[in-house]
């Protein structure tokens, strides 16, 4: 198999979602250790987002990793079956993961929500623009 280019930016948004994952437990088994919160407390999801407040952006942001992420996936792994790799595609999906990383860390630090949002749907136009992309190529072959 040859390089692929469009993989780049597939492998480093996976990279932000195991960071953000270990970022994530790591403050929260320290929430939970500092609070002396018992595990059995976590049972139910309303009670353990009452009481682990202090890493909740750090969850959302992990929730958000694996919902419009699902679609720049499937995106690059359909640019890979059809044998699309353009400059446009692969710079597209960059613009994609770099803005994610600036969400990720907007949504896991201070989270100005207009910051946060600024990053967020500026990356869902690039996730657009891959797959205009991709059904123009679809539609014209």
């Amino acid at each position: 198999m040859s390089f692929q280019p469009i993989l780049l930016p597939l492998l480093t948004l996976v990279l932000l979602t195991c960071l953000g994952w270990v970022y994530l437990y790591i403050l929260r088994l320290s929430e939970i250790s500092r609070k002396s919160i018992a595990p059995q407390e976590l049972q139910d999801r309303a009670r353990s987002q009452e009481l682990l407040t202090e890493s909740a952006n750090p969850s959302n942001n992990l929730k958000n990793l694996f919902e419009m992420p699902v679609l720049f996936y499937v995106a690059v792994l359909l640019s890979m079956v059809l044998l699309i790799q353009d400059t446009l595609l692969v710079q597209l999906a960059w613009g994609y993961v770099l803005l994610r990383f600036v969400h990720s860390a907007v949504h896991c630090t201070y989270n100005r929500v207009m910051h946060r949002f600024i990053a967020y749907a500026t990356s869902c136009l690039f996730l657009l623009f891959m797959w205009v992309r991709l059904a123009s190529y679809i539609l014209t072959h």
